[in-house]
């Protein structure tokens, strides 16, 4: 994540008053940003922030810090740190559908084609310039589709484009996109190439894209919990195939949205996904869009699943992710990519109360200061999915569900009832009477 200038809007927090602040022991934490995490963590109750050569017991650090340190300092066994170690075989586009494609072979392999299928939420992808013959095989099999271009270690939508004829790339696949000065300096990049949706499912003519956090604690065994809290980022104009070259139509980052012309920074372009669910369900039936989230749940779980033997597993190290998914016109789920560093910057009033909720329960689950039992299935508006195997939820529905998706404890764009549930949670042990 690359530092973000602060914006002042009102904290969240009236559950945090607490009278007991002085009684709590100390959590000193470091933190490489200036923006919303920074305003969690300096409101959190008994946490205080140290200058940067005192000791610390949790960093949110950047991922350029990681690289650099990681590998150099000793941790004691208390100390917390956001990112894995080797975060990117998830994170990097090319390095993500390298370890899926993988994972489908593997469980090919293991247990067919029919449960093979279940990874098959990715759109067809090649790595450039490695797998360029094979991607010009399938392109010329498929003549007048569009595919998209996307830069395998950049974020905001910067370097993507789209394109329908091989000679659009003629230029990239010689000079890389680099410029004249740069070409001897600057080494090719590299890009992954995939089949554009072309029928991506529509609201008010406009395509958007669902932003929703998965945070992982462990890979060994997996320890997996999901955000009952997300959003859908709305393109700022009407769909339409016939301008590929417009990325106000066909890249939802609010990175990008936000330079259109018309854009209205009030109005913003996002949805909060219970919103979205509602209007799905309002469209569609509860049944179906029951079977829309299930997917999405197992396209959350096989994904953590491909990298969890690669991820060098650390007690010490904790992710927050944010998992970037498209739906198309029949309510299938897509994975665009997922992010080690979501944008923590609020773009309005109500994004900057959902990301503050989002870090503090993060905070919470994390659990600096050894408030849980370990065997919660809910922490604030965190569900655990995912404890070295699904974990079933409350209401009765199987772990495992019909056709080979997972049902599992999960709450996505239902009812984020976080305060009340941190209430009972963290409530006051009452004192025994002697």
């Amino acid at each position: 994540m690359s530092k973000a200038k602060a914006v002042n809007y009102k904290g969240p927090y009236g559950y945090q008053k607490q009278k007991d602040r002085e009684s709590r022991s100390c959590v000193r934490y470091k933190c490489a940003l200036t923006n919303t995490i920074a305003d969690v963590l300096r409101q959190r109750p008994g946490w205080v922030e140290v200058k940067e050569d005192g000791e610390w017991d949790f960093y949110w650090c950047d991922v350029s810090w990681l690289r650099e340190n990681f590998d150099h300092i000793y941790l004691e066994e208390h100390v917390r740190i956001c990112h894995f170690r080797n975060h990117y075989e998830l994170t990097r586009k090319n390095y993500m559908v390298k370890n899926l494609k993988r994972f489908r072979k593997q469980l090919e392999r293991e247990s067919g084609r029919l449960v093979a299928a279940q990874c098959d939420f990715f759109p067809k992808t090649f790595e450039l310039p490695a797998e360029y013959h094979l991607f010009v095989e399938e392109f010329r099999q498929n003549p007048g589709i569009t595919w998209i271009m996307k830069p395998v270690a950049r974020s905001q939508g910067r370097g993507i484009f789209l394109f329908r004829k091989l000679k659009d790339i003629m230029d990239w696949r010689k000079d890389g996109g680099r410029t004249d000065d740069q070409k001897d300096e600057i080494p090719v990049e590299n890009y992954v190439v995939q089949r554009y949706i072309e029928n991506p499912y529509l609201i008010g003519g406009r395509k958007f894209d669902l932003r929703v956090y998965v945070l992982v604690t462990s890979y060994v065994p997996l320890r997996a919990w999901l955000y009952r809290d997300g959003f859908a980022r709305f393109s700022n104009t009407r769909f339409t195939l016939s301008s590929i070259d417009d990325h106000y139509i066909h890249l939802t980052n609010v990175a990008i949205q936000k330079t259109a012309p018309d854009y209205d920074p009030e109005k913003g372009c996002k949805w909060m996904v219970q919103r979205l669910r509602q209007f799905l369900t309002a469209r569609h039936g509860p049944e179906e869009v029951e079977n829309l989230f299930q997917n999405m749940d197992n396209i959350f779980i096989r994904s953590l699943q491909s990298v969890q033997k690669t991820i060098i597993n650390d007690k010490h190290c904790f992710e927050l992710y944010g998992y970037d998914i498209l739906l198309d016109e029949d309510l299938k789920p897509w994975l665009l990519e997922v992010n080690a560093s979501p944008s923590l910057t609020a773009s309005s009033q109500d994004d900057y109360e959902l990301k503050c909720h989002l870090l503090d329960d993060t905070l919470h689950v994390v659990d600096m200061e050894g408030r849980l039992t370990g065997k919660e299935k809910r922490v604030g508006g965190f569900d655990l999915m995912w404890n070295d195997g699904p974990v079933s939820r409350d209401d009765g529905l199987q772990a495992i569900l019909i056709n080979g998706s997972f049902a599992v404890n999960t709450h996505l764009g239902c009812i984020n009832d976080r305060l009340e549930q941190l209430r009972q949670l963290l409530k006051p042990t009452p004192a025994k009477k002697l």
